[in-house]
């Protein structure tokens, strides 16, 4: 029997500003960038999950190239930097997301929920994946928001022109995009869904009306969605030091074994799970010793 979608959609959460789940490398990461977010406003909510900022100033510095394992959804990010400047939609992106950091720069950027953008717009965003377009390819009718967005002094600034401009475009109830979002939702929250079956069992929808709804509005399908909820899930335990049994975390994030769950682990992040771990705790003891500096 299929589980009950409710009537309404999901309201836009708080963002916790400790959530760095999908960030890898978190404590190194923070050393060389400021990040910021804001929840979304009433007016688009039912499609936007949070607003993101980030900010770096290297100038003296090397470089940074900071790595994510992104959400299954779409980002419209306004940047300024040395490497990038305007107004971008980007896709999901179904590989390790690389950004080189140099010398001074930001990006504000609007997370959309998973299937929002598609819900929001009513095109295709599997044509995204894996790839950003200038905003105004997308839609032409944002010329111009590009440099009123980053002319904004303030975040708050920035959230009200967006707001304005995605808030004006009215789109009507979507059925199918209520049902996506409650799928993925419980994809990302329940670590006890990590097959396929368990998802079309749940739901009552059949294999291939799931493949054709996730991407026509997720952009990727849903047996990539679970495995990159369970990934940000086993990347997000080994920061925090989750390293006593790695059977066992496979397990838990459904794996058929330990060296199943490492090849796919280091295929994804470019290191293999326990190195990865390692490497966060010590990034984590260069940040105490910074902030908690012992003398002789």
């Amino acid at each position: 029997m299929a589980e009950h979608v409710e009537s309404g959609l999901g309201k836009a959460r708080m963002p916790d500003p400790d959530n760095v789940k999908g960030i890898l490398h978190p404590d190194e990461q923070a050393r060389h960038r400021t990040l910021s977010r804001l929840p979304a406003g009433s007016a688009v909510d039912r499609f936007v999950e949070w607003y993101w900022s980030v900010r770096w100033d290297l100038r003296g510095r090397p470089p940074y190239f900071a790595e994510v394992l992104p959400y299954p959804c779409v980002n419209v990010t306004f940047e300024r930097s040395e490497t990038r400047t305007g107004g971008f939609v980007n896709g999901v992106s179904t590989t390790k997301y690389i950004r080189e950091l140099r010398g001074a720069g930001e990006t504000f950027g609007i997370r959309f929920r998973a299937g929002g953008f598609g819900a929001y717009t009513g095109l295709d965003v599997g044509s995204f994946r894996d790839a950003s377009v200038a905003l105004t390819e997308v839609l032409p009718d944002a010329a111009g928001l590009t440099e009123r967005v980053l002319a904004a002094h303030s975040n708050h600034q920035r959230r009200t022109i967006v707001e304005e401009f995605f808030g004006a475009r009215s789109a009507p109830d979507d059925p199918t995009y209520r049902l996506v979002l409650h799928i993925v939702e419980a994809m990302e929250h329940d670590q006890e869904l990590t097959r396929v079956d368990q998802v079309t069992d749940r739901f009552g929808v059949p294999i291939r009306t799931l493949q054709r709804m996730f991407r026509r509005y997720v952009g990727a399908g849903p047996k990539w969605v679970l495995r990159r909820y369970r990934l940000q899930d086993g990347a997000d335990l080994l920061a925090r030091g989750r390293i006593e049994d790695l059977a066992a975390l496979a397990a838990e994030l459904g794996y058929f074994d330990q060296a199943h769950f490492s090849r796919e682990f280091t295929a994804e992040v470019g290191m293999a799970p326990l190195e990865y771990a390692k490497n966060s705790l010590r990034s984590r003891n260069e940040v105490t010793a910074k902030v908690f500096p012992t003398g002789r």
